[in-house]
């Protein structure tokens, strides 16, 4: 894999992260459902991470976000984004690696996402039950991953903003 200096993101960096969004995921991608959790929420602080290359440039970028469900509280992985000119290096995984970890260390429990099960079951997510995202999403696409071995068994219930 290239060299490249992964950091937390800063305010300065949003409206690059936002335009390599804009670049790999399709139109109106915020008006999925997962966006309504985010919408006034920022991202957890240094947990969400940006990649640039040895010339400086955006090469991927990670967020994740604070959610509450049912009675507990949790991480929610994405986006996660990689350059086109930059895929199938391995980065994504590895942002995805770095910010578990940090999640982790920051003294978080769980981390949960909607996203392809074949793709993140390799990070160690698998699909929850029990769990509502807000409509309409794929309860077959909603993922979970334990920080803490135990803590998704018994959580159940809607997934909301979150209010702290």
């Amino acid at each position: 894999m290239q060299q490249f200096v992964i950091r937390p993101e800063e305010p300065d960096d949003w409206w690059e992260v936002e335009a390599l969004y804009d670049l790999c995921f399709a139109p109106g991608r915020e008006a999925l459902s997962s966006y309504r959790l985010r919408d006034d929420v920022p991202p957890v602080s240094g947990l969400s991470l940006v990649a640039r290359d040895g010339q400086g440039i955006l090469a991927g970028a990670i967020r994740f976000w604070p959610v509450h469900v049912g009675d507990h509280d949790a991480l929610l992985l994405g986006p996660v984004a990689v350059h086109p000119t930059h895929q199938g290096e391995g980065l994504g995984g590895f942002l995805i690696h770095e910010g578990i970890e940090a999640g982790r260390a920051k003294g978080w429990e769980r981390v949960m996402l909607v996203g392809d099960a074949p793709y993140y079951a390799r990070f160690g997510f698998a699909r929850l039950t029990g769990i509502e995202m807000p409509p309409p999403t794929n309860p077959d696409r909603v993922l979970g991953l334990e920080l803490t071995p135990g803590v998704w068994g018994g959580v159940y219930g809607s997934v909301i903003r979150w209010t702290r």
